[in-house]
């Protein structure tokens, strides 16, 4: 009886111990930048009790605030946003060194593209996953040299606007509507003079764009007022794909996709959830879902799109940003 007691306890502490080893472990997760609204809805949706397995252990347990004095937006936002996560239970600390020491993953989530590249290769340097948000760099030649600072530290990078993940957009990439023959998207795009026009905001709209119609654009011309932002981008194998930006009127964003079968929606935007279940198994995996090569076409897109613009509206090609903003790192 006794030897059957002491099977029966031993089967059960095992089971302890097999359930407890299978618990996941949770990811600590920290912000660098408290000055967008992104930082605290994408807390709210890893610190959710109640979130589902894509979401789960997850959770963001700490944050670095500070904002930048020049941009009137960080300056109104980065106080009420870092007491809304100090309330929240989110520790706030006062060094980019003491949140690397706290956390497995980061968020990069400062609006100021010009500290991007600083913080990114602190964060590289101490080997921990990183989302870096847009705008991704203030300048090309800096987001050129944040990839290539995580390929030389064997440390991926993962930046990308939400709007990637509008489940249209998502079903035109993946080829479920038809082949695409060319494509329109629009977005808001208002301007900040401390960074390139299109990096700001426009990167919505224009990351829309590449995830219907992927890398391999050639070229760029861009028609620019003081309201609109219209750019035109020509693929390797003669698809056409524009962008349209708008600084008046009601905002929107969305586009039109041309199929073999027909013209298709990009649908209507789906919200944060979908970046940030990416961001988590990113996360996880450590592979990030859009590749290095296809942000930098992106931002390469929007330089040139700016030199077009400085050109009276002619045609500038997106290899020779991209070369330039590589010789200007070097």
């Amino acid at each position: 009886m006794r030897l059957l007691i002491g099977l029966v306890a031993m089967g059960m502490s095992l089971g302890v111990e097999t359930a407890v080893a299978a618990e996941p472990r949770t990811i600590r997760v920290g912000i660098l930048g408290v000055d967008t609204s992104h930082a605290v809805a994408f807390t709210e949706l890893l610190n959710d009790p109640k979130a589902a397995e894509d979401l789960a252990h997850c959770r963001v347990v700490a944050a670095y605030p500070p904002g930048s004095p020049d941009i009137k937006s960080s300056v109104e936002r980065v106080a009420g946003y870092t007491e809304t996560l100090r309330k929240g239970g989110v520790e706030i600390v006062d060094s980019v060194e003491e949140l690397l020491s706290k956390v497995d993953a980061v968020l990069l989530e400062a609006n100021d593209g010009r500290v991007h590249l600083k913080l990114a290769q602190a964060v590289i340097a101490s080997k921990k996953p990183c989302f870096i948000d847009k705008p991704l760099a203030g300048s090309l030649a800096d987001a050129v040299e944040i990839f290539s600072a995580a390929k030389r530290g064997g440390t991926p990078i993962f930046t990308s606007s939400s709007l990637r993940y509008t489940e249209g957009a998502q079903k035109l990439r993946r080829g479920e509507l038809g082949m695409v023959l060319g494509c329109d998207t629009f977005s808001p795009c208002s301007l900040e003079p401390t960074h390139p026009d299109l990096f700001w905001y426009g990167i919505h709209g224009v990351e829309s764009l590449f995830t219907v119609l992927g890398p391999g654009c050639e070229s760029v011309t861009r028609t620019s007022t003081a309201d609109t932002d219209f750019v035109v981008g020509q693929w390797k194998d003669g698809r056409i794909g524009s962008f349209r930006g708008t600084r008046t009127g009601a905002h929107g964003y969305g586009g039109t996709a041309f199929t073999a079968k027909g013209a298709e929606s990009l649908g209507p935007y789906g919200g944060y959830r979908p970046l940030v279940v990416e961001i988590v198994q990113y996360f996880r995996t450590g592979k990030p879902p859009v590749s290095a090569e296809e942000s930098m076409e992106i931002y390469a897109f929007m330089e040139a799109a700016d030199e077009s613009k400085r050109r009276g509206g002619a045609p500038v090609k997106v290899a020779d940003v991209l070369e330039a903003a590589r010789n200007k790192g070097r």
